[in-house]
């Protein structure tokens, strides 16, 4: 069961919020693409998914209490994929095993790496999201700490990213398959909030070539 709680209700509470990383899953392959690389699709407006979807999530930095990293495979060329050289880049060698691999190779990179020691939550965003807007992202790391699992929910609709604090990635270290977090996320129901968001870009996600001519729009 998910409490239902307002960003004001949350960030009430006398505490700092938590430093956060998001965490762009990139790393996957997509089956519905054919031999075609999902993540170098083109949109309506003729920009790249995964290019776009880094994009949106830049724009909120400046302003919010939060990094990005993008997870992708050991082989992976990043400027290949448009991905920004400024951002950190975490390789993933369990991504053919699922979306839960990619996710265990990511935070044990996080947590070996003294440059993210400061970090306390990590925000899972999939890199197949362009439509999300940066000021959800920034609603969220307000109200992140270490002991929580925050979901945006947009309609009655779980989306994302999905914030997990630093007392649940040991649990996210041993996922693995395409399931992804959400054994995590059932086994500690007690800890998770939901954030009622208008974004509708927190559950549009790009599964097939179809999709991507479809006009881009998170409200």
């Amino acid at each position: 069961m998910c409490f239902a709680c307002s960003v004001v209700e949350i960030v009430m509470i006398s505490e700092q919020p938590s430093k956060v990383l998001v965490i762009v899953m990139a790393a996957g392959f997509s089956r519905r693409f054919g031999n075609a690389d999902k993540r170098n699709a083109s949109l309506s407006d003729g920009r790249t998914l995964l290019a776009t979807t880094l994009s949106q999530l830049q724009r909120g930095t400046c302003a919010a209490n939060y990094q990005l990293a993008v997870v992708i495979r050991p082989e992976d060329d990043a400027a290949a994929l448009g991905i920004p050289e400024d951002l950190p880049l975490l390789r993933a060698p369990a991504a053919e095993r699922g979306l839960g691999g990619s996710i265990s190779d990511a935070v044990r990179s996080v947590s070996a790496d003294p440059a993210f020691a400061a970090i306390d939550s990590l925000a899972i965003m999939l890199g197949d999201m362009p439509a999300i807007q940066p000021e959800t992202l920034s609603m969220l790391v307000a109200a992140g700490r270490p002991n929580r699992i925050l979901r945006p929910r947009y309609q009655g609709l779980p989306g994302h990213p999905v914030l997990f604090g630093r007392d649940f990635w040991p649990e996210l270290l041993s996922l693995e398959g395409e399931e992804g977090a959400r054994a995590v996320i059932r086994a500690n129901s007690a800890s998770l909030f939901a954030i009622d968001v208008e974004d509708k870009g927190v559950v549009v996600d790009i599964d097939t070539p179809e999709q991507l001519a479809q006009p881009l729009s998170g409200h």
